[in-house]
């Protein structure tokens, strides 16, 4: 169950990633021609094209993907392997548009697959209990919304940069909350669907979900993607692990394998640092065609 668990997680991080060049390629294709065009013009041209609409088809396919990885394995495994979108887009990216990342980029990609690989490895997460009590739920609640405001209350002292990753970490906050929430609703199932759709769960998961987006175009806003993309990838990776062991009773092998573990977590932040000032990522892709990369990742609610 857990093998099929990461493969529904990897194939949904590649339909992410899918999703992020096409829909970027249809905004570069139909970006306005002069800053006084009308955005709304824009985005209904955006609507009529076919490149654009097999992007969101893909993004929601890649949703029900990542509902079943977590329907079938723990959050604590899912939402890390999930962190792999970074790299599919490059890849996706890469062959899409034919280029080639260059030598540290590929470096990089290695190092971040590898981190990756042996922390869950050494960690080996298990499943633990399918839903979680109401009252542990209001703890978190609590903790994630003072946790979230004291970061932007932060952030706004800091310089772009920094503010960017500050509002990241906030950003991803609210991403694995969001998936914590789908994976509980997701673990009613057996009583019926109607036992899902009465819960409250859902419906909070949604309103996350839109607040985390929301979130998400302030962080994309204040700073480089350089900056903020390690702390939405690694936070939403790192907080659902977290959220897998306090909510779902998820258990993480420590012991003897802390100082691994760690060497293996420094590897995978060095991996997705380098990674986010690839040019493929980091080039301006707003512009028209020829005039910019439409192979970087389109704002959206996940990762970008």
């Amino acid at each position: 169950m857990l093998a099929l668990s990461i493969c529904l997680a990897l194939l949904a991080a590649l339909g992410n990633a899918g999703a992020s060049v096409l829909q970027r390629r249809a905004a570069a294709e139909a970006a306005p021609a002069s800053p006084g065009a009308r955005h709304g013009s824009w985005l209904a041209g955006l609507l009529h094209r076919r490149v654009w609409l097999w992007g969101a088809a893909l993004l929601g396919v890649a949703g029900v993907l990542q509902a079943l990885a977590l329907a079938t394995g723990p959050l604590s495994v899912v939402q890390p392997v999930m962190s792999t979108e970074l790299m599919f887009t490059l890849v996706v990216g890469g062959f899409v548009f034919r280029r080639r990342p260059d030598a540290r980029t590929r470096w990089a990609f290695a190092a971040m697959a590898l981190g990756l690989a042996a922390f869950l490895a050494l960690a080996d997460p298990t499943d633990g209990r399918a839903t979680v009590p109401v009252a542990a739920w209001l703890w978190t609640a609590l903790g994630a919304g003072v946790f979230t405001a004291v970061l932007g209350v932060v952030s706004l002292r800091l310089p772009p940069s920094a503010r960017a990753a500050v509002l990241g970490t906030a950003t991803a906050t609210g991403f694995a909350c969001t998936a914590a929430l789908l994976k509980d609703a997701l673990g009613r199932l057996p009583d019926g669907v109607d036992a899902v759709l009465t819960s409250w769960l859902p419906y909070a998961a949604v309103v996350v979900g839109l607040g985390s987006f929301l979130l998400l175009q302030i962080t994309l806003g204040a700073g480089s993607l350089v900056a903020s993309q390690p702390a939405l990838t690694l936070g939403d990776a790192l907080l659902s692990v977290v959220l897998g062991v306090t909510l779902f009773a998820e258990r993480v092998h420590l012991g003897w394998r802390v100082v691994p573990e760690v060497l293996a977590l420094a590897l995978l932040v060095a991996g997705c640092a380098r990674l986010a000032r690839s040019p493929l990522v980091t080039e301006d892709s707003a512009q028209p065609p020829g005039g910019g990369d439409p192979t970087a990742p389109a704002p959206r609610g996940d990762h970008w």
